[in-house]
């Protein structure tokens, strides 16, 4: 069988996750139907059928749903290659950590501080992004290592855990659930998390803070609570605050985030039968690096020392 090339899985990714061509070839900048007979072609090279299609709606093949996640591994490895041999080439190696802004349990400065003191340890360049992409910066070479919050898609990375500490729930001080010391997940039914989801629903990997909302619901905090669009636009702690205080979504947040931002405009409660949060040091399980080893060390070395601190950071507001 002819071997399988980056381009095959590039059209048929786009169009798995897009389930369109029309979408697909959107996003591949291409036209339509040289795509359509590059995903024909793919299917007649391996001999299975990877998309079912109909007038209405394009699905995946159990043949389909195997290589899309194939496809992405195999996709996110030659990125991350090329990365690797870019950033191993520069005059001053650096590494490359991802995180979120404010999503390091307090941890951050001491363990770059612990970091320093490593003989392997280089210049750290922090890669930041929105909630979810850093398990991906990883793996995909962006980035050498991530703090990353559970939960998140472990595929090809190695971690260590850190921290663990309750997700507290904030809603705007003026919701009626506010009045309640301590929440379940079925009591936020109808309200949303940033990106959409239902937060009845619990957190989903990367889900927990990413911004965007999917359907505005009224909001039980008023009437005054923005519109859809520009709940989507929320890309940073300071505006999904705002649209929290706003009654336009309701967000989970670690414990230390509430204790690190306490706003009078806004609630944060515990939520019993939800998961903890879980801070985790990772790294690309094809690392052979000292320097990442170094910083891995150095990041379990100061989270294990800031343990009895832990209890101080649950206190909601």
């Amino acid at each position: 069988m002819k071997e399988l090339e980056v381009r095959q899985l590039r059209y048929f990714v786009a169009v798995a996750e897009e389930l369109h061509f029309g979408r697909a070839a959107e996003r591949l900048d291409m036209a339509q139907p040289p795509l359509s007979r590059a995903v024909r072609e793919l299917e007649r090279q391996l001999g299975v059928l990877l998309l079912k299609r109909t007038t209405r709606q394009v699905t995946l093949t159990p043949a389909g749903r195997v290589l899309l996640q194939d496809a992405r591994t195999a996709l996110d490895a030659i990125s991350a290659a090329g990365r690797r041999a870019r950033h191993a080439g520069e005059t001053t190696p650096r590494l490359r950590l991802a995180l979120k802004a404010d999503i390091d349990g307090g941890l951050l400065p001491r363990i770059l501080d612990a970091y320093a003191g490593e003989e392997a340890a280089l210049p750290v360049e922090l890669v930041l992004g929105p909630f979810g992409e850093q398990a991906q910066a990883v793996r995909d070479g962006r980035a050498d290592a991530g703090l990353l919050l559970s939960p998140f898609d472990d595929r090809g990375l190695d971690y260590e855990p850190l921290v663990t500490e309750p997700f507290l729930v904030a809603m705007a001080a003026a919701d009626p659930l506010a009045a309640q010391p301590c929440l379940r997940l079925a009591d936020l039914a109808g309200r949303s998390l940033p990106g959409g989801s239902p937060a009845d629903q619990g957190v989903a990997p990367g889900a927990h803070g990413s911004a965007g909302a999917r359907d505005h619901q009224p909001s039980p905090a008023g009437n005054d609570a923005p519109a859809a669009s520009e709940a989507r636009s929320a890309s940073d702690l300071p505006e999904i605050f705002r649209l929290v205080e706003l009654g336009s979504m309701v967000c989970f947040f670690p414990a230390s985030v509430a204790w690190r931002y306490p706003r009078p405009e806004i609630a944060y409660r515990p939520v019993s039968d939800l998961e903890p949060a879980t801070l985790a040091v990772a790294w690309s399980q094809a690392s052979h690096s000292a320097a990442v080893a170094a910083f891995v060390r150095a990041a379990v070395t100061v989270a294990a020392a800031a343990q009895p601190e832990a209890g101080n950071t649950t206190n909601g507001s």
